[in-house]
């Protein structure tokens, strides 16, 4: 066996990325999502760069299937259990508006409405010390009519289990011998063992409604997988950039939610480390990357800050909060098949897409509605003969029409809307990016913007143009970075405890203890996951806060026997306040501190892929048509990347098996040794 493979199914294509381990090639192809029946897809990709799946050694793929249960509603039916007194926790949610001048604003429905919450007798305090013990018929009667109304999942989310979970523990074997495998129980401090009770009741709800749906899927890949005789386990992206094997992913959904896109994040890290640390253009650090992934449907931005990933414990999907540790990921709806339409007489484009069927005007799938890709093929930025490698031919005749539909509804000429139609995208695209890093105290200017997605090269130069950046990187097979980058990432397993210490009560020695006992359980996590001894290690962190304050800050920690040392409060309260200020402006340092969370997170390694470098310069011909830049004519060359060598003033169109590059007057691009194609934007 000599191959590790690695897939991410998307919206509209499914990408496949494959390593040989014995020649070191790296290829990519892609095939169509298929909707009706995922593996059709998978396997059809799979196809393209692999003869047998028993030759794989190392298989993992990114799964939107939780996500899209969530975004469409389509979850399963949640039967939530919580302690007496505390039955409209979940309804409640909190008091905050998060958008203050909009009149209409509603709070995200619950999805589990209140007549689906039961309670059960017994009681913590907040020390996890037992007030009053379970009421075991209670959690009897609430199996009971799980079974008899059909529900598929029961979340448990008890008062204080964070801190001792026996409550929790009880009433999920009570429930779990009741219901057998058919119903998944959910357990609160299984899911997130932190404090707040609002956000743990999600997060479980949330595990709750979209884990049957994850756990049929994952269980149906790894049965045809193993039919064709793959022979190794089955690996999923966590939402956190880490891998774990499809067996823990089906006890732990919830943790796959955003498991395709953070795939390119953690290509954006290896990619990081492949151009070296050193400035860029335009002095912006090569460390710090914006990773943009625009496919058919969505477009994701994410960041890569001094070569490690953006990383939260807690973020908001779909207005519901989540505690996990998840990158930091914006998504929009602005893909390749977007539609473009008219509303109260003006341009605009999606979220709306045309998807895998009938997809854009030009596939020739029956589309009629103008979308991005086809306003692409109408300015002439698009191979119509060579789009995706050669293996599809675009209707160019198709795509002119359904724009010029559009063109007539809005009185403008169809080569102007087109343009318009890409403005707009790039637009909205640019602001989600500014989303994520002007809203939040960051120089986009600073970053390198690395481009990927079916779509992403693109678009990359104009959006870097609008937002100043002055160096965008199309990594090689851009259409299945994301692919990529799950073969670069890690195994990863995220442990918390909680400790709730005031600086002046705080024993450094007890704190040291409790890291060591929870690498411990990392390390052990990793050894279940088949990772070598010597390929483990931990990393650990603490969450601290000011006094009076509610939220906290995660500050990282050298090894677990730092507490124990005798500065050690000064160095972290010193560190503490230099986070708070990057994050919010300012700090008190005099100011007294606490500790609320100790975090380890375990990680196993595996060897590197190799950069899929670009080789010896092929030779093959350009051609040579007219492409539409700035409402004008420019005769433009289309060429082959793997032909590529030296330097290439635009405009020009490279194309290649899984993307399109656009290089607009202006541009300046070049190849490096890794294959990368630079950009140099003129801002």
């Amino acid at each position: 066996m000599s191959y590790r493979v690695a897939m991410d199914i998307g919206g509209t294509f499914t990408d496949v990325v494959c390593y040989d381990e014995l020649s070191g090639a790296v290829t990519a192809s892609k095939a169509p999502t298929t909707p009706g029946d995922l593996a059709e897809g998978v396997f059809a990709a799979l196809g393209r760069v692999v003869d047998d799946p028993a030759g794989i050694s190392f298989f993992v793929h990114g799964t939107t299937q939780g996500l899209n249960a969530l975004l469409e509603r389509k979850g399963a039916r949640v039967l939530l259990l919580a302690s007496r007194g505390g039955r409209d926790v979940y309804q409640i949610a909190r008091g905050n508006r998060d958008r203050m001048f909009d009149l209409r604003y509603r709070k995200p429905a619950p999805l589990v409405p209140r007549q689906d919450v039961m309670e059960a007798g017994g009681r913590l305090d907040y020390r996890g010390r037992e007030l009053a013990p379970l009421d075991e018929e209670s959690v009897r009667a609430a199996a009971r009519r799980a079974r008899a109304e059909g529900f598929d999942a029961v979340a448990v989310c008890l008062l204080f289990s964070y801190v001792n979970p026996a409550h929790e523990v009880r009433a999920g074997e009570i429930l779990r011998a009741e219901l057998g495998e058919d119903v998944l129980v959910v357990l609160s401090h299984e899911v997130a063992r932190e404090w707040r009770e609002y956000e743990r009741t999600s997060s479980a709800v949330l595990e709750a409604y979209t884990g049957p749906v994850v756990r049929r899927y994952l269980a149906g890949i790894e049965r045809r997988f193993s039919e064709r005789g793959l022979a190794v386990p089955v690996h999923v992206m966590q939402s956190s950039g880490g891998l774990v094997n499809a067996s823990y992913a089906m006890r732990r959904p919830l943790q796959t939610l955003l498991s395709g896109p953070v795939g390119g994040t953690m290509g954006g890290v290896a990619a990081s480390r492949l151009l070296g640390r050193g400035p860029g253009v335009g002095g912006a650090s090569r460390g710090n990357v914006i990773c943009v992934d625009m496919g058919g449907t969505s477009f994701d931005v994410s960041l890569v800050v001094d070569g490690r990933p953006d990383v939260n414990s807690e973020a908001r999907i779909e207005g519901y909060p989540v505690l996990m540790p998840i990158v930091n990921l914006h998504t929009i709806g602005a893909g390749g098949g977007s539609l473009a339409y008219a509303e109260a007489g003006a341009l605009r484009v999606g979220p709306e897409s045309a998807g895998a069927v009938p997809g854009p005007a030009c596939y020739g799938r029956g589309g009629t509605r103008p979308t991005v890709t086809d306003a692409n093929v109408v300015l002439g930025r698009v191979d119509p003969a060579w789009f995706a490698g050669g293996l599809m031919t675009l209707d160019v005749e198709a795509a002119g029409v359904a724009v010029a539909e559009l063109a007539g509804e809005l009185r403008l000429d169809p080569l102007a809307l087109a343009e318009g139609i890409c403005d707009v995208a790039n637009a909205k695209m640019a602001q989600a990016i500014r989303t994520l890093t002007v809203e939040h105290g960051v120089e986009p200017r600073e970053f390198a913007l690395v481009a990927f997605g079916g779509a992403g090269a693109m678009h990359a130069a104009f959006i870097a143009r609008e937002l100043g950046i002055s160096e965008v990187v199309v990594p090689r097979f851009p259409g299945a970075f994301s692919a990529w980058g799950m073969l670069e990432a890690e195994v990863r397993r995220d442990l918390t405890h909680p400790y709730f210490r005031p600086q002046d009560t705080l024993d450094g020695s007890d704190m040291s203890g409790n890291l060591v006992t929870l690498e411990r359980d990392a390390l052990d996590a990793l050894a279940g996951q088949g990772v070598p001894e010597e390929r483990r290690r931990v990393e650990h962190a603490v969450d601290m806060r000011y006094e009076g304050q509610d939220y906290t800050l995660t500050i990282p920690l050298r090894d677990a026997a730092e507490p124990a040392e005798p500065d050690f409060l000064a160095e972290i309260a010193a560190r503490y306040a230099e986070a708070h200020t990057a994050r919010y402006g300012h700090a008190t340092p005099e100011a007294p501190v606490e500790f609320v969370m100790l975090r380890s997170t375990g990680f196993g390694s595996f060897p590197r892929t190799a950069a899929p470098a670009a080789g010896v310069p092929e030779q093959h011909a350009p051609d040579v048509r007219d492409v539409i830049f700035d409402g004008e004519v420019h005769r433009t060359p289309v060429l082959r990347r793997a032909c590529l060598d030296g330097e290439l003033a635009g405009p020009a169109i490279v194309v290649e098996e899984t993307a399109t590059t656009v290089i607009p007057p202006g541009c300046l691009a070049t190849v490096d040794d890794n294959g990368f194609l630079i950009l140099k934007v003129n801002t």
